[in-house]
């Protein structure tokens, strides 16, 4: 199993919108985050920063997400989702979410 945390900010005057959107994420979205091999998936809030960490149970990561920028049901959400988010300055060139680094785990 691989976690993946991510950071992304959220433009203030969308946050009341972005919270609305996940309050009824629809169902083949959250159908395809599965069949990617994602679970324990969740988004938390501090001030205008989102953070995000799920578990990711397959064997090519790059491939799965892939196939998830494919389905129409994604794609429809992120396009109601990504006017309320913006990258933070530590992402890197072309990065949307930022990746971050893990210092310390306790199993």
């Amino acid at each position: 199993m691989r976690r993946v945390a991510q950071i992304i900010a959220v433009r203030p005057e969308q946050l009341a919108t972005y919270r609305e959107l996940h309050r009824d994420v629809p169902r083949p979205v959250l159908d395809r985050i599965r069949l990617s091999h994602i679970s324990n998936y969740s988004i938390h809030l501090l001030g205008d920063r989102l953070f995000s960490y799920f578990e990711y149970h397959g064997d090519d990561l790059e491939a799965d997400l892939a196939l998830m920028a494919e389905d129409e049901a994604t794609r429809r959400w992120w396009k109601l989702t990504a006017p309320c988010q913006m990258p933070v300055p530590e992402a890197a060139p072309g990065e949307w979410w930022a990746a971050t680094e893990q210092v310390f785990l306790m199993e």
